[in-house]
């Protein structure tokens, strides 16, 4: 297996940044990292150089972190006592974020910490915010000025400086720091800081959680249900910690909505659990807002890594709930790779605990995300099927799989960028680039994007796949193959392969090549190049004299861009 290679990450600010980089570095995924300090004051002359030395290896991740008074001289003059007219800080946010954009092309992904007051005790008091004199009303435009002039760059994102103030509380800053080293905060802003560049890395690497598993009694509710009877269960109603639970199931509700799928591992009697998610007045989550579950007595390691199979997700995607330590125990020893985070005894804390894990960050936010969970449920209509037909050729036909193509465009470009990202299963070579930069890989000549939406008769399961050639004198490359666990199973990446090999006859290729290459998830993809009409001889590069006739399954239906492409047997 390839050794994963280092993340060059560049740190520009204008004040010493050492700090955070030895934060970057102690934090276990800093092995990923190789940081470079940008030089002490030298953010705004690095931004404008693009032939500066800092740029001639293009960085994986730069942090562009400067300080509002350094940025903007007006800012600069309101800060030390004067007036200033309210378009003169926006004005140079403007000129700022014009160097931003252009830094944002030579590097996969830009950070820019938000701009908060210097420590300068209370301001301006009741006139903080009275324009063209207090800092925050300044701040508070500035800042929002920057996050809309990056708002189309889409591999630049301004994080929130204000929480890891907060976060330090009176550690935040110190006078002696600054005046003995020009750190302008104290050490436990900058390990928050770390903590979400982190963040932003691992979703960029694809490592973000997306299945949260989770226990029932006293974790989703009070009490053991198959003792008490749901109508009995603490959940809702006048009491604390009736509301805590309620609250905590509202917070993984919004997570759901971010596109974080919700499961269940529970030692219980199923139709006893079942009945008090169907039925209690108080749930906030329903049968249709978990993806599958298993509610039985089995060892809760084998259940989640059962559930995850079925999800088809990996295990380093899952993250597990449980109030009770001893099954935390049990579950991080058996199955290393999923995360098992500590848990408060206290149901009050439980919501503020979930929204404090940094594990299921993205990048993008599509109307994929959104609908995930509707996805999975049609998902269990599908197997339900699957189940009663028992024929697996009976139930592909009796799907109506639709499959739409479409070139790469502005329209799909995001989901597009998030799939190949997030995507390690049936990924051919799981190359990861931001938006812009695969858009501008798609326009070089000779190069073709395309997506794939996938749907059926339970429903549509969205954008879920992404193919990509380069055409090389006789040959057509097959340099990205990207389809989504959700779909995976339907012949849906058959008929894909098949698609290309006709798109590089059409283009006068004479072979189809592709390349595989071996992570430790991307088996799926090798299973199928193995089973496909490719020249498997070369192995792992595969091949397919264009020439030869390549038969679609007969269960996808192939629609391209204004007319219809039926799948042939």
């Amino acid at each position: 297996m390839p050794d994963v290679p280092q993340l060059r990450c560049l740190l520009l600010s204008d004040f010493n940044i050492e700090t955070l980089a030895n934060h970057l570095a102690a934090d276990a995924r800093g092995a990923d990292l190789h940081i470079e300090d940008g030089g002490f004051g030298q953010l705004t002359r690095v931004l404008a150089d693009g032939g500066h030395a800092a740029w001639r290896t293009a960085p994986d991740c730069v942090v562009a972190w400067g300080q509002a008074q350094a940025v903007s001289p007006a800012f600069a003059r309101l800060a030390a006592g004067e007036t200033c007219d309210p378009g003169e800080p926006l004005a140079d946010v403007d000129a700022y974020a014009t160097a931003l954009r252009a830094a944002a092309t030579r590097c996969r992904l830009l950070l820019v910490p938000a701009w908060v007051a210097p420590a300068s005790g209370r301001g301006r008091g009741p006139l903080e915010y009275r324009e063209g004199v207090g800092l925050q009303m300044a701040l508070a435009r500035m800042n929002l000025r920057l996050a809309e002039r990056l708002q189309d760059c889409g591999n630049a994102h301004v994080l929130d400086t204000q929480r890891w103030l907060q976060l330090a509380g009176p550690r935040a800053y110190s006078p002696k720091l600054w005046f003995m080293a020009k750190v302008p905060h104290g050490a436990e802003v900058f390990a928050a800081a770390a903590a979400d560049i982190h963040a932003a890395i691992d979703a960029l690497q694809g490592r973000t959680r997306k299945l949260v598993v989770l226990d029932l009694d006293d974790t989703l509710w009070g009490g053991v249900v198959g003792d008490v009877g749901w109508p009995s269960l603490v959940l809702g109603g006048h009491d604390h910690a009736g509301e805590a639970f309620v609250a905590f199931q509202d917070a993984l509700k919004a997570l759901a909505r971010r596109g974080i799928v919700l499961a269940i591992a529970s030692k219980n009697t199923e139709a006893v659990a079942v009945e008090a998610i169907d039925h209690h007045p108080e749930m906030r989550l329903r049968r249709e807002d978990f993806a599958a579950w298993r509610i039985n007595w089995a060892d809760k390691a084998a259940n989640i890594a059962d559930l995850a199979a079925e999800l088809r997700l990996g295990l380093q995607s899952v993250v597990f709930i449980d109030d009770n330590p001893v099954e935390r125990a049990r579950v991080a020893e058996a199955l290393p790779e999923v995360l098992v985070p500590a848990w408060p005894r206290d149901p009050m804390l439980y919501a503020q605990a979930l929204r404090a894990l940094d594990c299921f960050d993205t990048l993008q936010h599509t109307a994929e995300d959104v609908d995930r969970a509707r996805a999975y449920a049609n998902e269990r209509e599908r197997r339900g099927a699957r189940a009663a037909v028992g024929d697996m050729g009976a139930w592909l036909r009796d799907l109506d799989t639709r499959v739409t193509i479409e070139p790469l465009s502005p329209a799909n470009l995001q989901r597009a960028a998030q799939l190949l990202n997030k995507t390690n299963q049936m990924n051919l070579s799981t190359r990861r680039m931001a938006a812009p930069e695969f858009a501008a890989w798609a326009t070089l000549p000779g190069h073709h994007a395309w997506t794939f939406r996938v749907s059926d008769r339970f429903g549509d399961s969205g954008l879920t796949g992404i193919a990509t050639l380069a055409l090389r004198d006789a040959e057509a490359v097959v340099v990205d193959f990207v389809l989504s666990c959700r779909v995976m199973g339907r012949q849906v990446e058959d008929a894909m392969l098949g698609w290309l090999a006709g798109k590089a006859r059409q283009r006068g290729a004479a072979r189809l090549v592709v390349a595989f290459e071996a992570t430790a998830r991307n088996q799926p993809c090798l299973e199928l190049l193995q089973r496909s009409p490719l020249d498997a001889a070369d192995a792992p590069r595969f091949a397919f004299d264009t020439r030869a006739t390549w038969c679609l399954p007969a269960s996808v239906t192939l629609l391209e861009a204004d007319h219809v492409e039926e799948a042939h047997a």
